[in-house]
């Protein structure tokens, strides 16, 4: 059996309706996935299943979501291994442990383009970065302006498929799955990125 991290670009539905976290798991216990357990309430799996192909494993979640909740949503699957690996790649360790909840990283289901990510520099406040890292995006929010021009411009539309967690989510997802993390980059904080 293999670990497998699945994260849901919204977990929106329409007007003021949201998916239950209870409705999900049940949803990919359905599917046969085991030891089901997820993360906050922004669309965070950690599943086990035999090994197998991870976009037919992306296409089944999805299927699954869509006749389950009545939309469709982008879900991005990461072995255990990867994951981890997404985790020691932050480029921003020491930004990451004074505010986990300013860093995040944008999972993508293919790696950013080049030119994609070099845009988005112009969108970037002076004490915002942004840099690439394994295919994904790691970006510092700032902490002084209460919206980011960054955070929009980091869509499908310019970048492809992905979604963005904040540092705190990623190292708790790391945990779940049984990664350790020497304590420098342990960061705490709150506020979810938009998927």
């Amino acid at each position: 059996m293999q670990i497998y991290v699945a994260l849901l670009y919204s977990i929106i539905l329409g007007e003021g309706r949201r998916v239950v976290m209870a409705d999900l798991k049940a949803m990919a216990e359905e599917l046969g996935l085991k030891n089901v357990r997820t993360l906050v309430a922004t669309g965070n799996l950690v599943f086990e299943a035999r090994a197998t192909d991870i976009a037919r494993l992306e296409q089944r979640l999805e299927a699954a979501f869509e006749k389950t909740f009545g939309r469709h949503v982008d879900i991005i699957v990461r072995t255990a291994e990867d994951w981890l690996k997404l985790v020691e790649g932050n480029p921003f360790p020491a930004d990451s442990a004074k505010a986990g909840d300013q860093v995040a990283v944008r999972v993508m289901r293919k790696p950013a383009p080049e030119e994609g990510v070099a845009a988005l520099q112009a969108y970037a406040a002076g004490d915002e970065k942004v840099l690439p890292s394994g295919g994904d995006i790691w970006v510092v929010f700032s902490r002084e302006r209460p919206t980011s021009r960054l955070l929009a411009a980091m869509n499908h539309k310019r970048l492809g498929i992905g979604t963005s967690r904040n540092w705190n989510t990623v190292r708790k997802l790391a945990e779940m799955i049984g990664g350790a993390f020497p304590s420098p980059l342990v960061g705490e904080g709150g506020r979810e990125a938009a998927g």
